[in-house]
């Protein structure tokens, strides 16, 4: 059976981040609604094992009106403040044990109690890795040398057939 769903939360086109040991990040999260929002209930989760921990929730009356969020973990801010749709958290002075993933958790009234959400996988790391370009870089001079033999010869052969015409007048 098909079924439209009015809310869509979304953690961006890009639903991961690698981020050094004692960074602050921000693990975005936005809605959507084409039929609007009344008391929208929102969560963010870790996953910690396959033990789904609450970092935080709230109920957002209506659009544009800045939720009371309840936090539950240490380091955690709420920083979307609802403004254009945006229940964004910030995680400060991130350790190892915040690395995995963090579900943002949406369900709104309006829909019969259609819940919706969307993954965002955060990767701590020592330090971030050094991305070796010589490929690339061989690759884009070897590109680079071809279209200029190309040229060069295009311009040999014009310059040629020039010659050869001016010859051709003297004649």
């Amino acid at each position: 059976m098909w079924s439209a769903q009015a809310l869509e939360m979304s953690v961006g086109k890009i639903p991961f981040l690698e981020a050094v040991n004692g960074s602050t990040v921000m693990l975005p999260c936005t809605y959507t609604s084409c039929i609007g929002i009344k008391n929208l209930y929102f969560s963010w989760q870790f996953n910690d094992n396959g033990t789904m921990q609450k970092v935080c929730d709230s109920v957002i009356p209506s659009e544009g009106v800045v939720p009371h969020v309840s936090i539950y973990r240490d380091r955690v801010d709420f920083v979307g403040k609802n403004d254009h749709s945006n229940i964004s958290i910030l995680l400060w002075n991130i350790t190892f044990e915040d690395g995995g993933e963090y579900t943002c958790f949406g369900r709104n009234p309006k829909e019969k109690g259609k819940n919706h959400s969307a993954i965002f996988t955060l990767i701590v790391v020592d330090e971030l890795r050094v991305v070796d370009n010589t490929l690339t870089t061989i690759i884009a001079s070897a590109v680079g040398g071809a279209i200029a033999l190309i040229m060069g010869f295009m311009l040999l052969k014009n310059f040629t057939l020039f010659v050869l015409s001016k010859l051709e007048e003297k004649k």
